[in-house]
């Protein structure tokens, strides 16, 4: 089988982008002829007419459509990596990320990482949006820049992932609850009223699993989607909520925690990426500031 002709792929994103072989023509400075045999070539190697008569002017078919976005996104890799890298002026760079994070991470690191990258960068603006759930699709779509989380089975394979730091769960009340006195005993935690911490709406947790190894169950008074919530109920009622040690500590403050009774597994929250920002001069130093701003103290 001969090796399809890349340059094609350039002719093919500018064709889908003008919808006309004459603009795409000049916009390559090639003649009309030799557009419509370049179209020629890509329908014969496509297998489908990609762009067809309407009127005066020219249509996509749905195969073209399928193929508009992704050609792009593969002409602009292919420019990043045949272009020189120009040596990265921070204080000159005017440019706005995108992080995704779960609730507790902007409370707990955004002002430090905030006062970073002012410091050094600027221009550059940090945009903090939620994370509702694990999937790939906003860093693969370039929607989101960068990610902090638990590496799970729906991030996609191609996501690249550095791990940040480790974490455990801790027990949270309020000041003067009456598990802040005398020595807390498995029985005595799960005697309480509990908070669930669940994106999904489940009604048991690991928390739930180590009761019951125990021969245990404890009450759940109430299903919350994430560790800000858990933590305002707990603050402000007898409530007991159970949130990662470090990623939950500035939401902690004047509170009382306490290691669990019950043997958890350990978190490690990882830096997530999509690997076409990889050798983005501007991504890696961001990358590299919310290492050493988040990551696990030396």
């Amino acid at each position: 089988m001969s090796r399809p002709d890349l340059n094609l792929l350039v002719t093919l994103d500018v064709l889908l982008a003008e919808g006309s072989v004459a603009r795409a023509a000049r916009r390559l400075r090639l003649s009309p002829s030799a557009m419509s045999r370049a179209l020629a070539r890509l329908r014969e190697a496509t297998g489908d007419p990609l762009l067809v008569r309407a009127g005066r002017g020219l249509a996509p078919t749905p195969r073209a459509i399928e193929l508009a976005a992704e050609v792009g996104q593969l002409v602009k890799q292919a420019e990043t990596m045949l272009r020189p890298v120009a040596r990265l002026d921070l204080k000159t760079l005017s440019r706005s990320f995108t992080m995704r994070n779960s609730d507790g991470f902007v409370e707990n690191f955004g002002p430090a990482l905030i006062a970073r990258v002012a410091r050094e960068a600027p221009g550059v603006q940090l945009r903090f949006v939620p994370k509702p759930d694990k999937e790939s699709g906003p860093m693969r779509e370039g929607a989101v820049d960068l990610e902090t989380g638990v590496v799970g089975g729906s991030i996609g394979p191609e996501v690249r992932a550095q791990a940040l730091f480790r974490d455990r769960f801790v027990g949270v009340v309020r000041a003067g609850h009456t598990l802040s006195e005398g020595r807390l005993t498995t029985a005595r935690f799960a005697a309480g009223r509990h908070i669930l911490v669940s994106r999904r709406g489940l009604d048991r947790g690991p928390v739930d699993a180590a009761l019951e190894v125990a021969g245990l169950t404890r009450e759940i008074a109430t299903v919350v989607g994430g560790f800000a919530e858990a933590l305002a109920l707990a603050r402000g009622s007898d409530l007991i909520a159970t949130v990662p040690e470090r990623y939950t500590q500035t939401l902690r403050a004047g509170m009382f925690t306490f290691a669990l009774p019950v043997k958890l597994a350990e978190l490690t929250i990882s830096l997530l990426w999509h690997p076409r920002l990889d050798a983005d001069p501007a991504h890696r130093w961001l990358r590299g500031v919310v290492r050493e701003v988040c990551g696990t103290p030396v």
